[in-house]
């Protein structure tokens, strides 16, 4: 029986160029929709939950567009207000190899950016939740948008509801300064709190013992930060990726839990070739939302939502296209990727 899970946030117009060709090549893009917590929604959708999205979205034929792309894959939209001028756009580049790829935002003033309080029922809409998702973009597109995650975390919390975070730090977004005078205080409302060294650093002010740009993702590095993360906030669990980047699209995988008790560390994946690391990390955290709530322990939620993140780089767009089934089989050491006849 599937769970209620909701997730708040933006979900956005993707344009990519095609394949790999740049911005100044392409006469042409792709539209696919996508954002960090509507890709989390879809992938819970696909485990078989009852996953619900909340946004605000133009009543035009745009926002409609992006509303039938989450219920095309089983997300149920009823909480979607409809209203505002302008559905967030954002434009990405693939890179490859030695190239990386590129992100350029048009999302200012989008509806989701300029809506009230007024616009949503946070009490109806978690009403019978098991879990609430949201990640530190949506508090950073605007001062409204930060308000309505506090109210949301807060009906959250009165509806007993479990709460993840992914911190997502954007820095074209926001700043450290602002990130961490927004995302400390909600830190009270969180349960499973996800993110990478980087996140840490800027959303929090936590900074491990590893040098992520160099690839050294050393996991005893992170034990310390996890510790102190998890007392000075109360969380239940920290969770965080480690990626060795060698080029665009040949990437170390693997996470690490720590559950205040003991820290496990995920088998590594070797992704190569990636066609498509957008919407990895929201695989990852709608991976760890289902291990946490399906499976016994948490390092079978950790080796889950690994796995689903492995594959999720393999599938174009920003949603992760997989079955429990498909995660299931590569988590339990089936990466031979041979053709299933």
């Amino acid at each position: 029986m599937g769970k209620k899970v909701v997730t708040l946030g933006e979900i956005m117009l993707r344009l990519s160029t095609p394949g790999n060709t740049r911005f100044v090549q392409s006469d042409s893009f792709d539209v696919v929709y996508g954002g960090g917590e509507a890709n989390v929604a879809v992938s819970c959708a696909n485990y078989g939950h009852d996953a619900y999205f909340v946004t605000k979205l133009p009543k035009h034929e745009i926002g409609q567009s992006a509303v039938n792309a989450l219920r095309k894959y089983g997300v149920k939209t009823d909480f979607i207000a409809r209203g505002g001028d302008r559905v967030g756009i954002y434009y990405l580049e693939t890179g490859a190899s030695m190239r990386p790829s590129k992100v350029i935002y048009d999302r200012a003033h989008s509806a989701i950016a300029e809506a009230d309080a007024a616009d949503f029922d946070f009490d109806a809409i978690m009403e019978g939740a098991d879990w609430f998702h949201w990640s530190g973009i949506t508090p950073a597109i605007s001062d409204k948008a930060a308000e309505l995650t506090r109210l949301a975390c807060e009906a959250a919390k009165r509806h007993g509801v479990t709460v993840s975070v992914d911190l997502n730090f954007r820095k074209k977004l926001w700043t450290k300064e602002k990130a961490q005078s927004i995302m400390k205080p909600l830190m009270q409302f969180v349960d499973v709190c996800i993110g990478n060294e980087e996140d840490a650093e800027l959303c929090l002010g936590f900074k491990p013992d590893a040098d992520v740009e160099a690839g050294h993702t050393d996991a005893e590095g992170y034990k310390g930060i996890f510790q102190q993360m998890m007392k000075e906030f109360g969380f239940k669990y920290v969770v965080s990726t480690l990626r060795e980047s060698f080029s665009a699209t040949h990437n170390g995988w693997k996470a690490m839990i720590y559950n205040g008790e003991e820290f496990y560390t995920s088998k590594r994946y070797d992704i190569d070739p990636i066609i498509d690391r957008v919407g990895g990390g929201d695989s990852f955290s709608g991976g760890i939302i289902h291990g946490l709530m399906t499976k016994p322990n948490q390092g079978a939620a950790l080796e889950f939502a690994v796995a689903a993140s492995a594959l999720k780089h393999t599938i174009n767009g920003d949603f992760n296209l997989v079955s429990v089934e498909e995660v299931e089989a590569l988590a339990g050491g089936d990466a031979s990727g041979r053709v299933q006849r």
